[in-house]
């Protein structure tokens, strides 16, 4: 399939011919939806935490004798069933909530999200991001030429998450000109994943002929196999 980039400008000034394995997937809700949960997993930070009988402090001495008082036997005031005691089944802070996911069915959850975008028509590719200065106001002027591409009109009116620009290489003058900007997120075409596509409108991709090719390799056999595993 063909599509048009073009310049910070707002003006086309070429095509670029994209490859149906990246652009051409069938979308798969359970497979996104499984990879989703994982990476979302994995930037979890749990803070909450309780301690068990064993990091209670005191409660070394029986309470009282085993028989003869009348009351129930008790081994230790840092049972679970006092006040005061251990938690059982509370938060921990050092539980881990990483769910696994195989390499391949990461990037075939890009390649179906990239493929759902294109074909809602939320993908812009552009020929490169050249700043006359590194300023956020000169961001804020690409971002409004962009805006009068048609489909593209809300690109940077739209008040949270518009858009994630995906660059070819690093350069750090001009992601700091972006990063100013609250609905807006950069990132090297490497480092491009589901969660982001996924919580981001639109796509901006600079330099698609390098960018592209940076995307992790599937074959077409793993592209058309079903990688949804049992959870």
């Amino acid at each position: 399939m063909e599509t048009s980039i073009y310049s910070i400008e707002g003006k086309e000034v070429g095509t670029i011919t994209l490859p149906d394995s990246i652009f051409g997937v069938n979308w798969n809700a359970d497979l996104v939806k499984q990879v989703a949960d994982s990476l979302l997993s994995a930037k979890r930070k749990p803070v909450a935490h309780t301690k068990d009988r064993g990091e209670v402090r005191g409660g070394g001495k029986k309470p009282w004798q085993q028989k003869g008082t009348g009351r129930a036997r008790h081994g230790s005031i840092r049972s679970p069933i006092w006040v005061g005691g251990g938690v059982t089944g509370g938060p921990r802070n050092d539980k881990n909530f990483d769910r696994k996911v195989s390499k391949k069915m990461r990037a075939k959850a890009l390649y179906t999200i990239l493929s759902r975008k294109l074909r809602d028509g939320e993908i812009l590719f552009i020929d490169s991001v050249l700043l006359a200065k590194p300023k956020t106001k000169e961001a804020v002027k690409v971002l409004n030429s962009l805006g009068k591409i048609k489909g593209f009109e809300d690109i940077f009116s739209k008040k949270n998450n518009a858009v994630v620009i995906a660059f070819s290489s690093k350069n750090k003058e001009v992601e700091r000109a972006f990063d100013n900007l609250g609905n807006i997120e950069t990132l090297e075409a490497r480092n491009l994943n589901p969660l982001a596509l996924l919580e981001y409108k639109y796509l901006i991709i600079e330099n698609p002929k390098v960018s592209l090719g940076l995307f992790p390799k599937l074959s077409s056999k793993t592209i058309s196999k079903k990688l949804v595993t049992k959870s």
